[in-house]
Protein backbone atom coordinates (compact mmCIF):
# COMPACT_ATOMS: atom_id res chain seq x y z
CA UNK A 1 0.00 0.00 0.00
CA UNK A 2 2.85 2.36 0.82
CA UNK A 3 4.43 1.77 -2.58
CA UNK A 4 1.07 2.37 -4.25
CA UNK A 5 0.63 5.70 -2.42
CA UNK A 6 4.12 6.78 -3.55
CA UNK A 7 3.28 6.03 -7.15
CA UNK A 8 0.07 8.05 -6.93
CA UNK A 9 1.66 11.02 -5.17
CA UNK A 10 0.72 14.21 -7.16
CA UNK A 11 4.26 15.52 -6.67
CA UNK A 12 5.54 12.94 -9.16
CA UNK A 13 3.19 14.33 -11.80
CA UNK A 14 4.49 17.84 -11.15
CA UNK A 15 8.18 16.94 -11.48
CA UNK A 16 7.69 14.45 -14.29
CA UNK A 17 7.89 17.05 -17.13
CA UNK A 18 11.22 18.36 -15.79
CA UNK A 19 12.62 14.86 -15.37
CA UNK A 20 11.54 13.91 -18.90
CA UNK A 21 12.98 17.15 -20.25
CA UNK A 22 16.31 16.46 -18.56
CA UNK A 23 16.43 12.88 -19.79
CA UNK A 24 15.52 13.80 -23.37
CA UNK A 25 17.55 16.99 -23.86
CA UNK A 26 20.46 16.46 -21.45
CA UNK A 27 20.86 12.83 -20.49
CA UNK A 28 20.29 11.26 -23.92
CA UNK A 29 22.54 13.71 -25.85
CA UNK A 30 25.35 13.20 -23.32
CA UNK A 31 25.13 9.43 -23.56
CA UNK A 32 24.95 9.55 -27.35
CA UNK A 33 27.95 11.91 -27.49
CA UNK A 34 29.91 9.57 -25.22
CA UNK A 35 29.05 6.71 -27.61
CA UNK A 36 30.20 8.75 -30.62
CA UNK A 37 33.61 9.43 -29.04
CA UNK A 38 34.74 5.91 -29.90
CA UNK A 39 33.07 5.79 -33.32
CA UNK A 40 33.44 7.32 -36.77
CA UNK A 41 30.04 8.37 -38.15
CA UNK A 42 29.08 10.59 -41.08
CA UNK A 43 25.29 10.24 -40.58
CA UNK A 44 24.83 8.56 -43.98
CA UNK A 45 26.62 5.27 -43.18
CA UNK A 46 26.60 3.02 -40.08
CA UNK A 47 28.91 3.83 -37.18
CA UNK A 48 32.41 2.36 -37.25
CA UNK A 49 34.22 1.61 -33.99
CA UNK A 50 37.58 3.43 -33.93
CA UNK A 51 38.59 3.16 -30.26
CA UNK A 52 40.63 6.13 -29.05
CA UNK A 53 41.42 7.59 -32.48
CA UNK A 54 39.17 10.62 -31.99
CA UNK A 55 40.83 11.45 -28.67
CA UNK A 56 44.33 11.06 -30.14
CA UNK A 57 43.31 13.27 -33.07
CA UNK A 58 42.08 15.94 -30.66
CA UNK A 59 45.40 15.92 -28.80
CA UNK A 60 47.19 16.73 -32.09
CA UNK A 61 44.61 19.17 -33.48
CA UNK A 62 46.33 22.58 -33.58
CA UNK A 63 43.22 24.24 -35.00
CA UNK A 64 41.16 23.23 -31.95
CA UNK A 65 43.74 24.74 -29.62
CA UNK A 66 43.77 27.84 -31.81
CA UNK A 67 39.98 28.04 -31.38
CA UNK A 68 40.39 27.70 -27.60
CA UNK A 69 42.99 30.49 -27.62
CA UNK A 70 40.69 32.73 -29.68
CA UNK A 71 37.82 32.08 -27.27
CA UNK A 72 40.10 32.94 -24.35
CA UNK A 73 41.04 36.24 -26.01
CA UNK A 74 37.37 36.98 -26.58
CA UNK A 75 36.55 36.27 -22.91
CA UNK A 76 39.46 38.46 -21.75
CA UNK A 77 37.93 41.44 -23.56
CA UNK A 78 34.26 40.59 -23.30
CA UNK A 79 33.78 39.72 -19.62
CA UNK A 80 35.52 42.71 -17.93
CA UNK A 81 33.99 45.11 -20.45
CA UNK A 82 30.51 43.68 -20.08
CA UNK A 83 30.58 43.58 -16.27
CA UNK A 84 31.98 47.12 -15.95
CA UNK A 85 29.47 48.49 -18.43
CA UNK A 86 26.50 46.62 -16.95
CA UNK A 87 27.37 47.56 -13.36
CA UNK A 88 27.91 51.22 -14.29
CA UNK A 89 24.61 51.40 -16.13
CA UNK A 90 22.80 49.61 -13.31
CA UNK A 91 24.19 52.06 -10.72
CA UNK A 92 23.07 54.95 -12.94
CA UNK A 93 19.62 53.52 -13.64
CA UNK A 94 19.13 52.79 -9.94
CA UNK A 95 19.10 56.53 -9.27
CA UNK A 96 15.79 58.47 -9.22
CA UNK A 97 16.24 59.91 -12.73
CA UNK A 98 13.48 61.17 -15.00
CA UNK A 99 12.66 58.63 -17.75
CA UNK A 100 14.40 55.83 -15.85
CA UNK A 101 11.88 53.21 -17.00
CA UNK A 102 12.34 54.18 -20.64
CA UNK A 103 16.14 53.90 -20.43
CA UNK A 104 15.86 50.49 -18.73
CA UNK A 105 13.68 49.27 -21.60
CA UNK A 106 16.05 50.70 -24.23
CA UNK A 107 19.09 49.00 -22.73
CA UNK A 108 17.26 45.68 -22.53
CA UNK A 109 15.88 45.90 -26.09
CA UNK A 110 18.96 44.37 -27.86
CA UNK A 111 18.62 41.25 -25.69
CA UNK A 112 15.25 40.35 -27.22
CA UNK A 113 16.28 41.16 -30.79
CA UNK A 114 17.47 38.22 -32.88
CA UNK A 115 21.23 37.71 -32.65
CA UNK A 116 21.46 37.23 -36.43
CA UNK A 117 19.65 40.53 -37.05
CA UNK A 118 21.95 42.39 -34.65
CA UNK A 119 25.03 40.82 -36.24
CA UNK A 120 23.89 41.70 -39.77
CA UNK A 121 23.34 45.27 -38.62
CA UNK A 122 26.89 45.48 -37.27
CA UNK A 123 28.19 43.88 -40.45
CA UNK A 124 26.95 46.96 -42.31
CA UNK A 125 28.26 49.35 -39.66
CA UNK A 126 31.74 47.79 -39.55
CA UNK A 127 32.24 47.18 -43.28
CA UNK A 128 35.62 48.39 -44.51
CA UNK A 129 34.20 49.87 -47.69
CA UNK A 130 31.22 52.22 -47.12
CA UNK A 131 30.67 51.09 -43.51
CA UNK A 132 28.98 53.75 -41.38
CA UNK A 133 31.72 53.75 -38.75
CA UNK A 134 34.54 54.08 -41.27
CA UNK A 135 32.63 56.82 -43.07
CA UNK A 136 32.45 58.72 -39.78
CA UNK A 137 36.19 58.25 -39.23
CA UNK A 138 36.87 59.47 -42.77
CA UNK A 139 34.84 62.65 -42.18
CA UNK A 140 36.84 63.26 -39.01
CA UNK A 141 40.03 63.05 -41.04
CA UNK A 142 41.04 59.65 -39.70
CA UNK A 143 41.92 56.53 -41.62
CA UNK A 144 39.59 53.60 -42.13
CA UNK A 145 39.93 50.65 -39.77
CA UNK A 146 39.74 47.04 -41.06
CA UNK A 147 37.34 46.02 -38.28
CA UNK A 148 36.44 42.59 -39.63
CA UNK A 149 39.21 41.78 -42.11
CA UNK A 150 42.26 42.27 -39.91
CA UNK A 151 43.65 39.63 -37.54
CA UNK A 152 44.34 42.43 -35.07
CA UNK A 153 40.88 44.01 -35.08
CA UNK A 154 38.46 41.17 -35.88
CA UNK A 155 38.17 39.54 -32.44
CA UNK A 156 37.92 42.83 -30.48
CA UNK A 157 35.21 43.93 -32.93
CA UNK A 158 33.28 40.72 -32.31
CA UNK A 159 33.68 41.23 -28.54
CA UNK A 160 32.18 44.72 -28.84
CA UNK A 161 29.21 43.40 -30.84
CA UNK A 162 28.55 40.62 -28.31
CA UNK A 163 28.85 43.06 -25.40
CA UNK A 164 26.36 45.47 -26.97
CA UNK A 165 23.94 42.60 -27.61
CA UNK A 166 23.99 41.14 -24.09
CA UNK A 167 24.73 43.98 -21.70
CA UNK A 168 21.03 44.69 -21.08
CA UNK A 169 20.50 41.29 -19.49
CA UNK A 170 23.26 41.87 -16.94
CA UNK A 171 22.03 45.40 -16.25
CA UNK A 172 18.71 43.87 -15.19
CA UNK A 173 20.48 41.35 -12.93
CA UNK A 174 22.59 44.05 -11.28
CA UNK A 175 19.52 46.27 -10.83
CA UNK A 176 17.73 43.43 -9.06
CA UNK A 177 20.75 42.96 -6.79
CA UNK A 178 21.05 46.66 -6.02
CA UNK A 179 17.39 46.93 -5.06
CA UNK A 180 17.86 44.18 -2.48
CA UNK A 181 20.37 46.27 -0.48
CA UNK A 182 18.62 48.01 2.46
CA UNK A 183 18.76 51.81 2.30
CA UNK A 184 19.46 51.88 6.06
CA UNK A 185 23.03 50.74 5.42
CA UNK A 186 23.73 53.80 3.25
CA UNK A 187 22.05 56.15 5.73
CA UNK A 188 24.23 54.82 8.55
CA UNK A 189 27.34 55.18 6.38
CA UNK A 190 26.48 58.80 5.53
CA UNK A 191 26.11 59.58 9.24
CA UNK A 192 29.62 58.17 9.73
CA UNK A 193 30.89 60.51 6.99
CA UNK A 194 31.52 57.86 4.32
CA UNK A 195 31.91 59.04 0.73
CA UNK A 196 30.37 57.57 -2.42
CA UNK A 197 33.42 55.43 -3.22
CA UNK A 198 33.62 54.07 0.35
CA UNK A 199 29.92 53.17 0.32
CA UNK A 200 30.35 51.42 -3.03
CA UNK A 201 33.42 49.47 -1.90
CA UNK A 202 32.27 48.67 1.66
CA UNK A 203 28.52 48.20 1.18
CA UNK A 204 27.41 47.86 -2.43
CA UNK A 205 30.08 45.52 -3.76
CA UNK A 206 30.09 42.99 -0.86
CA UNK A 207 26.29 42.82 -0.76
CA UNK A 208 26.23 42.51 -4.53
CA UNK A 209 28.57 39.52 -4.40
CA UNK A 210 25.95 36.80 -5.20
CA UNK A 211 24.78 38.80 -8.22
CA UNK A 212 28.36 39.47 -9.32
CA UNK A 213 29.25 35.79 -9.13
CA UNK A 214 26.13 34.89 -11.11
CA UNK A 215 26.93 37.50 -13.77
CA UNK A 216 30.54 36.32 -14.08
CA UNK A 217 29.45 32.69 -14.43
CA UNK A 218 26.66 33.46 -16.91
CA UNK A 219 28.82 35.76 -19.03
CA UNK A 220 31.61 33.18 -19.08
CA UNK A 221 29.31 30.40 -20.21
CA UNK A 222 27.75 32.77 -22.74
CA UNK A 223 31.22 33.74 -23.96
CA UNK A 224 32.20 30.10 -24.47
CA UNK A 225 29.01 29.76 -26.55
CA UNK A 226 30.25 32.37 -29.00
CA UNK A 227 28.96 31.32 -32.41
CA UNK A 228 26.60 33.70 -34.25
CA UNK A 229 28.94 36.69 -34.36
CA UNK A 230 31.98 34.95 -35.92
CA UNK A 231 29.75 32.75 -38.11
CA UNK A 232 27.96 35.74 -39.66
CA UNK A 233 30.62 38.46 -39.51
CA UNK A 234 33.84 36.66 -40.41
CA UNK A 235 33.17 32.94 -40.90
CA UNK A 236 36.04 32.29 -38.47
CA UNK A 237 38.58 34.36 -40.44
CA UNK A 238 40.75 36.12 -41.26
CA UNK A 239 43.38 33.36 -40.98
CA UNK A 240 41.26 31.61 -38.28
CA UNK A 241 41.66 34.65 -35.99
CA UNK A 242 37.98 34.55 -34.96
CA UNK A 243 37.45 30.80 -35.05
CA UNK A 244 35.69 30.08 -31.74
CA UNK A 245 35.38 26.69 -30.08
CA UNK A 246 31.67 26.40 -30.87
CA UNK A 247 32.18 27.39 -34.50
CA UNK A 248 34.95 24.81 -34.92
CA UNK A 249 32.76 22.05 -33.44
CA UNK A 250 29.93 23.11 -35.76
CA UNK A 251 32.24 22.98 -38.78
CA UNK A 252 33.48 19.47 -37.91
CA UNK A 253 29.91 18.23 -37.40
CA UNK A 254 28.01 19.87 -40.26
CA UNK A 255 30.62 20.90 -42.85
CA UNK A 256 32.66 17.69 -42.79
CA UNK A 257 30.16 15.25 -41.19
CA UNK A 258 32.76 14.15 -38.61
CA UNK A 259 30.13 13.45 -35.96
CA UNK A 260 32.34 11.26 -33.78
CA UNK A 261 35.16 13.79 -33.72
CA UNK A 262 32.71 16.68 -33.16
CA UNK A 263 31.27 14.83 -30.16
CA UNK A 264 34.79 14.36 -28.78
CA UNK A 265 35.46 18.07 -29.21
CA UNK A 266 32.14 18.94 -27.60
CA UNK A 267 32.75 16.86 -24.47
CA UNK A 268 36.29 18.23 -24.12
CA UNK A 269 34.95 21.76 -24.57
CA UNK A 270 32.28 21.20 -21.89
CA UNK A 271 34.99 19.97 -19.49
CA UNK A 272 37.07 23.10 -20.17
CA UNK A 273 34.03 25.32 -19.47
CA UNK A 274 33.33 23.49 -16.20
CA UNK A 275 36.92 23.88 -14.95
CA UNK A 276 37.18 27.55 -15.97
CA UNK A 277 33.83 28.48 -14.39
CA UNK A 278 34.68 26.64 -11.17
CA UNK A 279 38.08 28.36 -10.86
CA UNK A 280 36.61 31.71 -11.80
CA UNK A 281 33.83 31.48 -9.24
CA UNK A 282 36.27 30.70 -6.45
CA UNK A 283 38.53 33.57 -7.50
CA UNK A 284 35.68 36.11 -7.59
CA UNK A 285 34.32 35.05 -4.19
CA UNK A 286 37.76 35.23 -2.56
CA UNK A 287 38.43 38.66 -4.08
CA UNK A 288 35.13 40.16 -2.96
CA UNK A 289 35.15 38.64 0.53
CA UNK A 290 38.85 39.44 0.98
Amino acid sequence: MKRLRLRLNPAYALVAPYVLHGLLFLGYPLLFAALLVVHRWDVLTPMEFVGLKNILRLARDELFFRALWNTGLFLAVHIPLQIALALGLALLLNQPLRGRGLFRALYFLPVVVSGVVVTLLFQQLLAYENGALNELLRKLGLGRVPWLISERWAMPSIALVATWKNVGLYVVLFLAGLQQIPEEFYEAARLEGAGAWQMFWRITLPLLNPTLVAVVVLSTIGGFSLFIEPYVLTGGGPMDATLSGMLYIYQQAFYFNHMGYAATLGLCYALVIFVVVWLQRRWVEERVHG
